[in-house]
């Protein structure tokens, strides 16, 4: 983005009464940021939702010295501008109608890669919700996801971790400006998230973090994302919120079951109780409804690492599913020269065994 047409958006942005979604219909209906400032009064009135009282506030001269002070800061900290008509903005937060109209990027973040995940949940992370986490990312590592989180405690600074350590890009999305980090404990992390990752945010230098931005940063969280996977909740809290807007991105949800007596898995329950969310209860769950596919050498580095041993049957079955993207029970009898009764039984045991799964339509497909 050119620094000019910067300096007029950030100077919209900061206009009484505009927010997002009027700032897009703006820039729409006039070309640029800098041809809305230039309009005629009669021209920006007939644009709906503009009244006498934006026209006013697009005249006031203040925004225009905020504007400067926020872009000697973007430039003086060397930091990336995202905005949501150029190439670079993330490709799944593009069609959110609410998206920001411009994101502040640190660190070294590539959105080109579309496996994108957001893992959210409680700050009092149990064992449970530890452990669940760590498994799952793990287990996800051959995929190369990217990891979307808040970077608050509990969960979210778990899952961030995690993903450094599998070497994983991890992306933190802030609820206040790139000049400041909270919570402050979590100060240590950043140059690692920065190496293969870094933080997002919408968010202003002097803009602190209050507790209305947590809730608008959900939006990010959720719209950035294929899916948004819930770890634990209490029957009330913000990873609730996010999993309700990404529902309403038509994006896929995740949560993890918990014992109906556990406080932080009552939020995660009620979500699969009330069909808001899929039920998680393991790494399988989730790459096979996001139809995420492994390569076929880390198909065989899997079955080697779960010394699954198969008969002379399974193995030539085993072999032929790899050479498919799936097949039916009657073609694989026959192209097997298995009897079917007999393939029946056999395909029953090697789901047992983890190595393939079924489809619908009685397809089957090697895990």
């Amino acid at each position: 983005m050119l620094q000019n047409e910067l300096y007029y958006t950030l100077a919209l942005l900061q206009v009484e009464g505009v927010g997002d979604i009027l700032a897009k219909k703006l820039i729409q209906q006039c070309g640029s940021a800098e041809e809305i400032f230039k309009s005629k009064n009669t021209s920006l009135a007939r644009i709906d939702g503009v009244g006498k009282s934006l026209l006013k506030n697009l005249q006031n001269k203040t925004i225009f010295q905020k504007a400067e002070k926020e872009l000697f800061f973007i430039e003086q900290e060397n930091l990336t501008t995202l905005f949501y008509q150029d190439q670079n903005y993330p490709e799944k937060l593009k069609h959110c109608f609410d998206s920001p109209v411009l994101l502040f990027q640190s660190g070294n973040i590539d959105l080109t890669n579309p496996k994108i995940i957001s893992i959210v949940g409680t700050r009092q992370i149990t064992t449970y919700g530890n452990e669940f986490t760590k498994k799952l990312i793990e287990e996800l590592a051959p995929l190369n996801p990217i990891i979307v989180s808040g970077f608050a405690y509990g969960v979210d600074i778990v899952s961030h971790q995690t993903a450094i350590d599998f070497k994983l890009q991890t992306i933190g999305v802030l609820a206040h400006g790139l000049n400041q980090i909270y919570p402050k404990t979590h100060k240590k992390y950043m140059a690692k998230m920065e190496e293969n990752g870094g933080f997002l945010t919408e968010f202003w230098s002097h803009s602190k973090p209050d507790r209305e931005n947590f809730v608008k940063r959900n939006r990010i969280v959720a719209g950035i994302s294929e899916a948004t996977i819930v770890i634990e909740s209490a029957e009330k809290g913000g990873s609730l919120i996010t999993a309700q807007i990404a529902n309403d991105y038509n994006r896929e949800v995740f949560a993890v079951p918990g014992r109906t007596t556990d406080k932080y898995s009552q939020g995660c329950n009620n979500l699969i109780k009330t069909q808001r969310a899929h039920v998680l209860t393991s790494t399988a769950d989730l790459i096979y409804i996001l139809n995420w596919e492994l390569q076929k050498k880390e198909q065989k580095t899997i079955q080697k690492q779960l010394f699954v041993t198969l008969t002379e049957e399974e193995q030539k079955i085993y072999n032929y599913l790899q050479n498919k993207e799936n097949e039916g029970i009657d073609i694989i009898s026959l192209d097997c020269e298995i009897p079917i009764f007999k393939t029946s039984s056999i395909l029953l045991s090697m789901e047992l065994k983890g190595v393939i799964r079924p489809l619908p339509g009685k397809l089957f497909e090697v895990i």
